[in-house]
């Protein structure tokens, strides 16, 4: 009979019918899943299965297969004789080998010998270690290439002993030479041992380096032990994460493993039997604290088991990753000690948190009363009370010049929004311009004293090549300081800007393979990153400028008598640098409570830019960008849509507008923002002379002759003044030969910007 009559004569309903199984709302435990409580989806009209944890899915036949662990052929006939029904054939089981557990132990501890070699013998599995940042050096990890029961090493007791604990499956296939051929369980795959109370490998957790989207994860069959052991008696504080891969990301790292016994649960539900008891069996055991995943199954699991372990202190880590691991691979390790030390205790059945006087947070037992009030600010959530205030950008504008920035508020404000764009998909960038001792460096380095340290690098110099040697993900997510854009070479700019454009480089490299032959390969690196770079020379840059915001620095001079009032100040101890601090910390805590959202403007369409307005097409995308950053910072006080993106709302484009503005003008002005500081200046001087020379200028201005002299020849080639006599050697007589009337220009712009929102508003 044809597949298809057999298909059409036998329904899935009569095959599950068969072995006993009856379907609840289309629903069955999944026979196919290690945990047999997974849920598979039936159709039954369609014939068809699926399971969405291990992946299983299939028709009548491959049912049969997969259920009755026989052929393809084996099944097509069993289904065909049910479809004539006729008596089903009992197919010949294959021979079962039995193994001591003396023997089993001994098997899988030399078995996972072979593993750790192939491991370091396997340039794929090294490369998989080294983008999730697992150092196979510290921890106990293997790789099973599938190659361990071939050659030298194939013996009758080898496969025995593989196929009774379930690492070859014998499947009832041939080789070409007759020879039986087995299926290798966990192929292509790292290995973790699993073991018991004394210690002994029991099994093994399967990890596929293959990028699979089901099938990636593998356990022997009868799962028993611990990862990566059972805790120590004496063990106070326990870490449980969800997964082993997490849990083997804490292991590297020593404070964590100094302070704390760590446990890995088999996923979501699978904290089972044997966890459970090994955690009832510690009598020192005082505190649980939870690691799972940054999701909603992983808070809901870790409430389910605080209510369940209620006789100890339960508390969770916030992580500002998915998970364990990736928050490894985006931060560097002291991460971890500062979030265990910010930890949160879980709220209990009855709605009330557990007291935090109660629970010391801390890596050591002993904690200084000033640390411990740090530690509490954050834990008390004041950081998230502050994000959901009115006027946030107001408050936080307050506390930024409290961090030590003195004035500059629109341009201090902006940069703030510009580096922590750093956590979204589409992150920006600035350019800080500046003469010489105009404090650009300064106003950058203090506002990214306000990030989060784990996330920023800073570099005075940046080599042609160097951008291209970082790992793939070394930049992702992270914070790029330039404080000296001029020391870069063109290779080294155009680099930056490749990766600013399109967060991507790509590179092709040589490199030597295992027989010391060079081999050419393709080295990538992606950098989704926001940066901060200081120039002298704008106009130098204009590639860069146009993939960037454009900010002056205010070189006026009521600006230089504040930043003198508040170095004084601070000479005379009338300012607390202690306050200072605070300021900082406080606004750190606060960029750690973001969450990562996706941000919607339903106004964009309606908001346009003057044409006056270089490289218009680009600003506008900036310009929108800088909406979004405002939204997302408001994000405890916008709406989410179903798809849980923020939703901007006309106040935040009006804020964005108004922290923008300066930034606007200077892509409208063709002078650069200290060249326009000048010029206007200029004006002012020489509004009732005729003519002036150098000397006068540079006193009046009181800056050196080599600025002067190159703001006075840029003003020339521009033609915005030109020479109408005198001698080199008694003085060159210039003349301003265009009064530009740039007020007006800033009135014309401002109103048309304006005038767009009221219309929102109206509308």
């Amino acid at each position: 009979m044809e597949i298809s009559l057999i298909k059409q004569n036998l329904s899935l309903a009569q095959i599950l019918s068969h072995y006993g199984l009856k379907p609840k709302n289309n629903m069955l435990n999944c026979p196919f899943h290690e945990d047999k409580t997974a849920s598979l989806q039936v159709n039954l009209e369609k014939h068809f299965y699926k399971c969405h944890a291990c992946g299983a899915k299939g028709d009548q036949i491959q049912w049969v297969q997969d259920y009755e662990k026989i052929s393809k052929h084996e099944a097509i006939v069993k289904c065909e004789q049910l479809a004539n029904n006729q008596e089903p054939v009992v197919w010949e089981t294959k021979k079962t080998i039995k193994i001591s557990q003396l023997q089993k132990t001994t098997f899988l501890d030399k078995i996972f010998t072979s593993f750790k070699k192939g491991l370091v013998n396997s340039t794929p599995a090294r490369e998989y270690c080294k983008q999730r940042n697992l150092e196979y050096s510290k921890i106990e990890i293997g790789f099973n290439s599938g190659q361990f029961h071939h050659g030298e090493r194939k013996s009758e007791e080898l496969i025995n002993n593989s196929l009774a604990v379930g690492l070859l499956l014998d499947n009832g296939l041939k080789s070409n030479n007759g020879e039986t051929a087995y299926n290798v369980f966990g192929k292509y795959s790292l290995v973790f041992p699993l073991k018991n109370q004394e210690n002994e490998i029991v099994s093994f957790y399967f990890r596929s380096i293959l990028d699979k989207e089901n099938a990636k994860h593998f356990y022997l069959k009868n799962r028993q032990g611990l990862y990566p052991n059972y805790p120590k008696p004496e063990t106070k504080k326990l870490i449980l994460t969800e997964s082993i891969i997490d849990c083997a990301s804490l292991l590297q790292i020593d404070e964590v493993v100094k302070n704390y016994s760590v446990l890995a649960c088999y996923g979501t539900n699978g904290l089972n039997e044997e966890i459970q008891k090994a955690i009832l069996e510690l009598e020192e055991l005082e505190e649980i604290i939870f690691a799972f995943d940054n999701d909603d199954a992983g808070k809901e699991t870790v409430k389910k088991y605080a209510e369940q372990f209620k006789q100890y202190k339960i508390s969770t880590i916030e992580l500002p990753n998915k998970d364990i691991n990736e928050t490894l691979q985006l931060h560097e390790p002291e991460i971890f000690i500062e979030l265990l030390e910010q930890r949160k205790p879980v709220i209990a059945s009855d709605n009330e948190a557990i007291s935090n006087e109660k629970m010391n947070f801390s890596i050591e037992e002993k904690v200084e009363p000033k640390q411990n009030k740090s530690v509490q600010s954050v834990a008390n959530d004041k950081p998230i009370e502050f994000l959901k205030t009115k006027d946030l950008l107001k408050r936080l504008n307050v506390q930024i010049g409290k961090s030590g920035i003195v004035g500059e508020e629109n341009s201090r404000l902006l940069l703030f929004l510009i580096i922590i764009s750093y956590m979204n998909k589409s992150p920006i960038h600035a350019i800080v311009q500046g003469s010489s001792g105009s404090g650009k460096t300064h106003i950058i380095s203090r506002i990214v004293d306000l990030m989060p340290g784990e996330d920023v690098l800073r570099f005075t110099r940046i080599t042609e090549s160097s951008l291209y040697n970082w790992g793939e993900f070394d930049l992702f997510r992270k914070i790029i300081i330039i404080e000296d854009l001029d020391g870069l070479k063109e290779d080294a700019l155009y680099a930056l800007r490749e990766l600013i454009s399109n967060q991507f480089l790509s590179s092709s490299v040589s490199m030597k393979d295992k027989k010391g032959n060079n081999k050419s390969t393709r080295k990538e690196v992606k950098g989704q990153f926001s940066s901060l770079s200081a120039t002298t020379k704008g106009e130098t840059y204009e590639d860069n400028m146009s993939r960037s915001f454009l900010i002056a620095v205010d070189e006026s001079k009521e600006q230089t008598q504040r930043i003198i009032e508040n170095q004084n100040k601070r000479n005379a101890g009338e300012i607390d640098p202690k306050e200072s601090q605070k300021a900082v910390s406080f606004i750190q805590a606060m960029v750690r409570n973001l969450k990562h959202y996706e941000v919607i403007n339903p106004y964009a369409t309606k908001l346009q830019l003057p044409e006056k307005v270089h490289k218009i097409r680009r600003l506008n995308e900036m310009y929108q960008a800088v909406i979004k950053q405002v939204t997302f910072l408001n994000q405890y006080q916008r709406e989410l849509t179903k798809d849980n993106q923020l939703i901007t709302e006309i106040e935040d484009i009006e804020q964005a507008t108004e922290i923008l503005f300066e930034s606007i003008i200077l892509k409208v002005d063709e002078l650069d923002g200290s060249l326009r500081q000048f010029f206007e200046r200029l004006k002012k001087y020489a509004k009732d002379k005729e003519e002036f020379i150098l000397r006068d200028v540079r006193q009046e201005f009181n800056l050196s002759k080599t600025q002067t002299f190159r703001q006075i020849q840029m003003l020339l080639e521009l033609e915005y003044i030109k020479q109408i006599g005198g001698y080199s050697n008694k003085g060159i007589r210039y003349k301003i030969c265009y009064w530009d009337n740039y007020q007006k220009i800033r009135t014309e712009i401002k109103a048309f910007l304006m005038q767009q929102i009221e219309q929102l508003k109206k509308k």
